[in-house]
């Protein structure tokens, strides 16, 4: 079988499951956000009861495997009374696992905004809130995103994953033919193409996109 006869058979499966894998991107990569930007701002909080808490999660998520969390979420849970589908499973333990390298991108970003833009908001008398969403969140951004766009990168590749938990993604897709047809070069050198084009073409452009607009909102030029 050549190659145009193999793609012939089985590229629309492999499509699927790259529609499916952008899926798991997109909605990890927003719930990691969330959680980043939430859990960021509770690590500098003065209350020693929120610091600790987000402390705990980010320590915990960074310091366990995200194999295991995702095994977790899907097998564990259900134990317990929870029982989540395999998408919405690999969504949430992506997205916590994530959000936890993200808060600390997030922390980082913050402690590295000048200490006059600091004083300046309390000069101005702004509440805490509205120093934190007026003056200093607007900031961070061209600071946080190079960062975090390496970690939205590093997000995609681990989208893999949830194969192993049944998810019908672009890897389960290729595994699912390779034991079908035993044509391994074909079907996962597809796969690494495909995970290749999504990063090169789609993903890298939008997040660089994001870093400009970013600079241009705080009237900085991007090198």
């Amino acid at each position: 079988m050549t190659y145009f006869e193999f793609l012939n058979e089985h590229g629309v499966t492999l499509l699927l499951g790259t529609v499916t894998t952008i899926k798991v991107l997109v909605c990890s990569m927003i719930l990691y956000v969330i959680i980043s930007m939430i859990f960021g701002l509770m690590r500098l909080s003065k209350n020693r009861a929120i610091q600790g808490i987000a402390t705990v999660y980010i320590e915990f998520f960074r310091g366990t495997s995200l194999l295991v969390q995702l095994f977790w979420a899907y097998y564990v849970l259900p134990f317990f009374g929870i029982s989540l589908e395999a998408f919405t499973a690999g969504v949430v333990a992506l997205g916590l696992n994530f959000g936890a390298y993200g808060a600390e991108i997030v922390r980082a970003g913050i402690l590295a905004v000048p200490k006059g833009q600091w004083e300046a908001a309390h000069a101005l008398n702004f509440t805490p809130a509205k120093r934190i969403k007026r003056i200093i969140i607007p900031q961070i951004f061209p600071i946080i995103l190079p960062p975090a766009a390496n970690l939205t990168v590093e997000l995609l590749k681990a989208t893999a994953l949830v194969a192993l938990v049944t998810v019908v993604d672009l890897t389960f897709e290729a595994k699912q033919i390779n034991s079908i047809t035993w044509l391994s070069a074909q079907c996962f050198g597809t796969a690494l193409l495909i995970y290749y084009i999504i990063a090169r073409f789609a993903l890298v452009p939008f997040l660089r996109w994001l870093e400009v607009l970013a600079a241009r909102k705080v009237g900085k030029e991007r090198i």
